[in-house]
């Protein structure tokens, strides 16, 4: 009301009155201007910390240079599809219920669940948490998952706004484009949540190893992506109010091919169910068979250590749940588990050397990527290595989407946020 006295009173009536209405109606205008808030949750499969700084990713360094930025401890097991569903249930996987990416489950029956058969689009095995698009859904905004393990299940009688079945030949600048759809699409609320995933680092770690020019051109691969994103969130007036967050779900070692323990050499394959080889190695003895399947792995081995389910260490957090087999495994890093049936067929083993994860979650090698930008967070904020169940809690916090109760806090990665 005084700025409006003294326009009248000193400048020309006409001027006066249009600039006080301006004044008047600034505001209004610039709130129902403004973009709405998305968060992108990006899944750089199989990115390791340390590769953020090998120069070949332009795009996400910028990101990370004017955002938060850390490395991530995996959950146990250090595998893909727990720790994917860690990062958007904010629980461990004795807690959610994906404990491998092989599973088996007495409740359920049937066949094995695995990550590529259709036991994986079977409800039943996700439906011990709820991730974070169903959340978003039920507190009314509107969610979507450009690929990500359990996202194409009704969970609680709800889906995603919008997702798609996962094709890992789908193009990676399709998969961009198909956020940048989403959030365009003129009915509804707007976009306030998505995921996003590429796999280009851990295919390629796992064929070529880490340390390969392979991985290089992959993590080069992927930042185009991203470039392509940053591009189109500009090209719309949303970048400056759209918080991006990386993440991948494991770091990557050193699989030299000589480095197999034959699980033929320790027992009678005949007198074990076995769940899963590798890094984890996960069996029950058959009936009858346990004095003899315990001899056999509950003593020293010179590359891996096996305990009893429930005498898995508490650091691990593992070993409650129905679903993880009696006798568990944790190969030395750099070695894997495998039979004399595996060896005997190319598409499981093909003799050269490689790359692998599934380790000790504590290993540096096992350390995943964390970048965060956008309104919510602080500019070069570095954190200390911190567990990746602190995403999620992260995730809520800057959405505004009321968090299921978890097993992570904001203790370190609330350090980021403004």
């Amino acid at each position: 009301m005084i700025v409006r006295r003294f326009l009248v009173h000193f400048l020309d009536p006409v001027l006066a009155l249009s600039l006080a209405l301006g004044l008047a109606l600034a505001a209004p205008v610039q709130a129902r201007e403004r973009a709405p808030h998305l968060t992108i949750l990006v899944s750089l499969d199989g990115f390791r910390a340390d590769y953020l700084d090998r120069g070949d990713t332009p795009t996400l360094k910028a990101l990370a240079d004017d955002g938060a930025r850390g490395a991530m401890r995996p959950s146990f097991p250090s595998l893909t599809y727990p720790n994917h569903y860690t990062l958007v249930t904010g629980k461990r996987p004795d807690h959610h219920g994906v404990v491998g990416n092989v599973m088996v489950d007495a409740a359920i029956g049937g066949p094995k669940f695995t990550m590529n058969g259709p036991t994986a689009n079977d409800p039943r095995w996700w439906s011990q948490a709820k991730p974070f698009w169903i959340s978003a859904e039920q507190q009314g905004k509107r969610a979507a998952a450009m690929f990500w393990p359990g996202s194409e299940v009704e969970i609680d009688g709800v889906r995603p706004s919008h997702w798609a079945k996962y094709d890992t030949h789908t193009p990676y600048d399709a998969r961009v484009d198909q956020i940048l759809a989403w959030m365009d699409a003129a009915s509804g609320p707007p976009l306030a949540f998505t995921t996003l995933y590429f796999d280009a680092t851990d295919t390629e770690g796992h064929h070529h190893g880490p340390n390969s020019p392979e991985v290089r051109a992959a993590a080069a691969r992927v930042d185009l992506s991203l470039a392509r994103l940053v591009e189109g969130l500009k090209a719309r007036d949303r970048f400056d109010s759209t918080d991006i967050v990386v993440v991948a779900d494991h770091g990557m070692a050193p699989l030299p091919a000589a480095n197999r323990v034959v699980l033929d050499d320790l027992v009678d394959i005949s007198k074990i169910q076995l769940v899963s080889t590798g890094a984890v190695t996960s069996l029950s003895p058959v009936p009858g068979a346990e004095k003899a399947v315990a001899k056999a792995f509950l003593r020293s081995l010179p590359h891996m250590t096996c305990w009893r389910k429930g005498q898995i260490p508490a650091r691990y957090h593992y070993g409650r749940n129905a679903r993880v087999p009696a006798i568990v495994c944790l190969s030395r890093t750099g070695w894997y588990t495998t039979t004399l049936e595996a060896r005997r067929n190319p598409g499981e083993w093909d003799g050269k050397d490689g790359g692998a994860h599934g380790f000790e979650p504590r290993d540096p090698l096992m350390r995943a990527v964390f970048v965060a930008h956008g309104p919510s967070f602080k500019s070069g904020v570095v954190l200390p290595v911190f567990d990746n169940v602190d995403v999620y809690p992260l995730l809520a916090k800057v959405t505004g989407v009321r968090p299921e109760p978890g097993d992570g806090s904001l203790r370190i990665v609330g350090r980021a946020l403004r």
